[in-house]
């Protein structure tokens, strides 16, 4: 997950002269090996009344990223625009909030490029209740825009949804699956996943993108060989097919000027801060005795797999 704002934050994307996804984010992207981003815009949770104006402008900024470096990144938008050999960008939505409660709205964003998209953040909202109200489900609207992504060729991301939630959209005739949280087995917090999600997951043939942020990982022992243990668990509940990487890096955000009262504190683990540390992720993956197509699979082949059974062709 690259996110291009977040919640009373803005990432160094915005921040600064011209230029900082080039000499930042991009030289981080390539030198990890990454061939295809998620990047999620979002409507700042709760804050519904200007959901829509701040996720366009993130959608304007995302749109000035491809074309200002349109030799080496790619919006990625169809099955085929998976074989593109420049970095592919996949546009996100983190939070259906901009949509302003209609469903039928969501077309305009899919003409917009929008292809995988998060019901909520973890507040509720006009379409279905997040890990802030974990017995709200989806609503009337809410299913109906599950089923409208599925017509399209939408990817359907279940991060942050509330528990009620899932077992609502068990109810559809609908693929899904998570970009980023780990196992609630491990580590007890609320945006991981209990192992009857991760079986439900497994059964939908979706993937789980293991998140590398302290809070989910080990609080007391923020290290990438916990993470491995997510990596162990998820694989021993639903099988090795359905794990892959949905790191959410987050350092790299400063407080906007509304948050700077707020202590921030590093959240990502050691050793492990941002895309160039792919390649010690890799290794300690074989460490642990991933290797050929299982270490392939969690790297990015069950990811792509995802991709290309959701995207329109």
């Amino acid at each position: 997950m690259l996110h291009f704002v977040g919640e009373d934050f803005e990432l160094v994307l915005r921040r600064g002269e011209g230029g900082a996804f080039q000499r930042y984010w991009l030289q981080s992207l390539l030198a990890g090996g990454v061939g295809v981003q998620i990047c999620p815009v979002y409507g700042e949770g709760a804050r519904q009344s200007d959901a829509r104006e701040r996720t366009l402008d993130q959608v304007a900024e995302f749109n000035h990223v491809v074309e200002a470096n349109a030799e080496r990144v790619y919006h990625c938008q169809t099955r085929a625009d998976l074989d593109d050999a420049r970095l592919r960008l996949v546009l996100a939505m983190e939070g259906a909030e901009p949509l302003e409660g209609d469903p039928d709205a969501f077309d305009e964003w899919y003409e917009r490029g929008v292809r995988s998209v998060s019901l909520t953040w973890n507040h509720p909202n006009d379409f279905a209740g997040g890990i802030d109200t974990p017995t709200q489900g989806l609503t009337d609207r809410g299913r109906a825009l599950v089923r409208r992504f599925d017509e399209l060729g939408v990817m359907l991301d279940l991060a942050h949804a509330s528990a009620q939630t899932w077992r609502d959209v068990a109810e559809e005739d609908v693929s899904f699956s998570v970009t980023h949280a780990n196992c609630r087995e491990l580590c007890d917090h609320p945006r991981n996943l209990a192992d009857w999600q991760l079986e439900l997951l497994g059964e939908r043939e979706g993937v789980l993108g293991m998140m590398a942020l302290s809070f989910v990982v080990a609080p007391d022992a923020p290290t990438v060989w916990r993470w491995l243990d997510h990596f162990d668990h998820a694989v021993a509940v639903m099988g090795i097919e359905h794990v892959g990487i949905g790191a959410d890096f987050v350092d790299q955000v400063v407080p906007t000027a509304g948050a700077r009262s707020a202590a921030r504190t590093r959240v990502a683990l050691d050793r492990f801060t941002a895309p160039e540390h792919f390649p010690f992720l890799v290794s300690a993956l074989r460490e642990r005795g991933y290797d050929g197509e299982e270490l392939e699979g969690i790297l990015g082949g069950n990811w792509l797999r995802i991709l290309e059974a959701a995207l329109p062709a």
